[in-house]
């Protein structure tokens, strides 16, 4: 099968062809039709992020969906044909990788049915990104009649935060680019920042001088995330994807600071899966890429990357 791979830690993505796997006991071979692209992957190729041992070559995604064509030894959680999605982040590393025609990972893992009204491209792009965004968002209920500035608001974690915490009452601040700021407003933001035409702190200072309650950081650094921490209100929380978060010293400021760390599980893709079919939250806008066209997407010194979300088709 063709899959993108790396043969070690910091090497350049490239599309290689290499065995198909064969499903084990209770396993499940998925064929997968897309697969959603994030940034931790460009983290996990590059030995930035170690969370667990790797095997090489490392197949790079987590993100995926596609249908179940073999199944192993005794499983029977799922069946032939069923149409999945989920989060494959199982140790060893590069073992369950998603940027791949195939894929034959335990059937405990974080998968779910495609719920009717999803293609699995639309399904590809939730599980990383959904689940941060609902799960994030309810960490910080109740939001209502709360200012919430939620900082990359345009990206894939950013479009969903921004509809949960909308739709939780919150008056959400959405710093994007603008062209990205009549999106928000659809999502429910009651107001955009851009932080290329102006310093976000300056403007927050000059829009909301009591400061503001809840601080959702999806892309600074230590030093940016602490910067806007500061317009957090005394009882306020401040909370940091990038886990840059110093929680003992905003503490002593009288501010919750939380550096989240998404806790995946089939219930919460579902849930996030349900709302999209339903109609209550809309997907971010799709960049479709082909296998072919991903290592060049994953060079860091590429243009801006497309607003909402990247999903490889396959």
């Amino acid at each position: 099968m063709r899959a993108v791979t790396v043969t070690e830690y910091g090497a350049t993505p490239a599309v290689a062809e290499i065995p198909t796997p064969e499903p084990g006991p209770g396993q499940v071979l998925i064929k997968l039709h897309a697969a959603g692209m994030n940034p931790m992957d460009r983290m996990l190729a590059s030995g930035a992020w170690k969370p667990m041992p790797a095997t090489f070559p490392m197949v790079l995604g987590a993100d995926g969906a596609g249908v179940v064509e073999q199944l192993g030894e005794g499983a029977s959680r799922f069946s032939l044909g069923d149409n999945l999605f989920g989060q494959l982040l199982i140790p060893p590393l590069g073992s369950t990788g998603t940027y791949a025609e195939y894929v034959a990972v335990t059937e405990s893992a974080p998968l779910a049915r495609v719920p009717s009204g999803l293609d699995d491209v639309v399904a590809a792009a939730l599980p990383t990104v959904g689940g941060t965004g609902l799960e994030l968002v309810e960490s910080l209920e109740p939001l209502a009649g709360k200012t919430v500035l939620i900082v990359g608001a345009g990206g894939g974690v950013g479009s969903f935060a921004t509809q949960f915490a909308a739709k939780a009452g919150g008056n959400v601040i959405a710093n994007v680019r603008a062209r990205d700021a009549e999106r928000m407003r659809a999502y429910g933001a009651t107001e955009t920042i851009d932080h290329t035409a102006v310093a976000l702190p300056d403007a927050l200072r000059q829009a909301h001088p009591d400061g503001i309650d809840v601080l959702i950081d999806l892309v600074d650094d230590a030093a940016g995330f602490a910067a806007l921490a500061s317009l957090v209100r005394p009882g306020g929380t401040a909370v940091t994807t990038q886990y840059v978060a110093d929680e003992e010293a905003l503490r002593a400021t009288g501010i919750t600071g939380i550096n989240f760390a998404l806790q995946m599980s089939s219930e919460l893709l579902e849930r996030v899966a349900e709302a999209v079919a339903e109609g209550r939250i809309v997907a971010p806008p799709i960049t479709r890429r082909s296998l072919e066209e991903v290592p060049a997407a994953l060079d860091p010194a590429q243009a801006q990357p497309p607003s909402g979300k990247t999903v490889i088709t396959l």
